[in-house]
């Protein structure tokens, strides 16, 4: 259980575990409580002297000077949430809907939204309760936030939507709630504007994805390594001397992990009186390439936690000035530019993985066996498993395409810049599942062309790698159906088994 005591930064840590579906537990601290109570105040003040404040006493968007008056700013709350909640698409996941709601109840608890602590407590009791809204995760810009999958996430607030229960079903909001304890808010004036501003929904999903590409970081080098000795290749590239004069930090941090899933190989010692000068790029660079992608995760990770202990409300509520300031803190291009950059990191992973596992099958480069099976001819072996991981490689080069070089205008030409940090989310998270199908592929393939040389020891990382594939997998011997098999490595890919093997062995590896 991770205890989080809202208002304070959440580390990076933190928001990896829940991103992972680690079980949590909200705290709200008195600082925190203070802070909210103190914007609200602001708020009130605000009212009284009948200043027009976007979204408090005007309409939204391009009906910004449109007045509303003060009897009206509860309704205007509820009909904003209610008109806004027309996402379409498919469901979000659970982890990335927990993540999602609490980055909002964060966002607010820095002080500046001008929410009321009850709406805090009740976003708190909903975060706890399991259950979840329905949010549809298409149609946002990105630009004056989430609009339309954080109304869905904010109908549980007023009574409406629908909600889906721990177990999966999916029931009317006044039903689930019942079942909860809770009861719908009437909301007042900026509340309903707090629950949709900012860019937490594109945030989540790409947590998400960043806490997959962690993992997947640390497995392409366990599977470069593997496919390294099943080549026999050579180790000279990681050599600590390479990188010094070339410092890089992901370089570095590859080359260092190289080293140590290496250690000890025989494969090592058959160099010693070897011709081989050097092997095919996708080998001999690997700390250059797998290294850059991690300079990206690296960008990615810092500006997806920055904006995690972000406020993005507006207008912005300031009570030490007691005034507001309406501004640009949802617009979602400081993380959709790093977002994209990330899915550019994806293809470097995928592609020299590809290119790893089609050098392995092809007998001229490797001096294995045709395809890595024991009978060529009669038997095609992984074949296709190549065709595959280059249909996938390929797929993902159109999923690098920046979303965020797009923009479109919206609500009349008033909002006429956006970031599509949403769709830049979705993409990278799609490019994951690929880059990780492939990554599996070879080492499926990296652990069959090991069959061919294991006489020698592979390095002590190498190794384990290879024991632990063949405890789920067994050797190809001839043509048998193996779908099953390579999502069943997949899955340990996915869910981090593969590096937590290794690491046993070989200690912490570097992301």
């Amino acid at each position: 259980m991770i205890t989080i005591k809202l208002g304070e930064d959440l580390s990076a840590e933190v928001l990896q575990a829940v991103a992972r579906g680690a079980n949590v537990k909200l705290v709200l601290p008195s600082a925190a409580l203070a802070r909210i109570k103190k914007a609200r105040a602001t708020i009130e003040d605000i009212l009284k002297k009948d200043k027009p404040v976007y979204g408090v006493s005007t309409g939204f968007g391009a009906l910004a000077k449109e007045r509303i008056s003060p009897e009206d700013s509860g309704t205007l709350q509820r009909n904003l949430l209610l008109s806004h909640a027309v996402g379409v698409g498919d469901d979000m996941s659970a982890d990335e809907k927990r993540l999602a709601l609490l980055l909002r109840i964060q966002s607010m608890c820095r002080g500046v939204s001008g929410v009321r602590p009850q709406l805090v407590r009740w976003l708190m009791a909903m975060f706890h309760s399991g259950w979840l809204p329905r949010i549809p995760e298409q149609g946002s810009v990105g630009a004056c936030g989430d609009l339309a999958p954080l109304a869905h996430m904010a109908l549980p607030v007023i009574g409406a939507g629908e909600m889906i229960s721990p177990q999966g079903k999916i029931i009317a909001t006044k039903k689930a709630l019942k079942e909860i304890g809770l009861e719908p808010l009437e909301l007042v004036a900026k509340e309903g504007l707090a629950l949709i501003n900012g860019v937490q929904i594109s945030n989540a999903i790409g947590l998400a994805a960043w806490a997959a590409m962690c993992d997947l970081s640390v497995t392409a080098d366990i599977a470069g390594a593997l496919s390294l000795e099943a080549l026999m290749g050579s180790h000279s590239p990681f050599d600590a001397r390479v990188t010094k004069v070339r410092p890089h930090s992901g370089a570095i941090a590859t080359s260092i992990n190289m080293r140590k899933l290496l250690a000890k190989s025989q494969v090592k010692k058959s160099h010693a009186k070897c011709e081989r000068v050097q092997d095919p790029y996708s080998f001999r660079c690997i700390p250059q390439v797998h290294g850059a992608a991690k300079d990206a995760l690296a960008h990615l990770g810092n500006a997806l936690v920055l904006e995690a202990n972000s406020a993005t409300d507006n207008p912005l509520v300031f009570p030490g000035k007691g005034d507001s300031i309406s501004a640009g803190n949802f617009h979602g291009h400081p993380i959709a530019m790093p977002l994209d950059y990330a899915a550019n990191a994806i293809c470097a992973w995928g592609n020299i993985s590809e290119r790893r596992m089609s050098t392995l099958m092809h007998p001229s480069m490797s001096g294995l066996p045709a395809f890595l099976t024991p009978q060529p001819g009669l038997n095609s072996g992984l074949m296709i498993t190549q065709v595959v991981s280059a249909a996938l490689v390929s797929e993902n080069k159109n999923h690098a395409n920046p979303a965020s070089s797009d923009t479109v205008t919206t609500s009349a030409d008033q909002e006429d810049h956006v970031s599509m940090a949403n769709f830049a989310a979705r993409k990278l998270r799609t490019a994951v599942i690929n880059a990780q199908r492939v990554i599996a592929i070879e080492l499926h393939a990296a652990a069959q062309g090991r069959e061919f040389n294991k006489t020698l020891q592979a390095g002590v990382g190498a190794q384990a790698a290879y024991e632990f594939i063949r405890k789920n997998v067994p050797p190809l011997k001839s043509d048998r159906y193996m779908t099953p098999e390579l999502d069943r490595i997949t899955t340990l890919v996915a869910d981090g088994s593969i590096r937590v093997a290794v690491e046993r062995k070989v200690g912490k590896l570097r992301e």
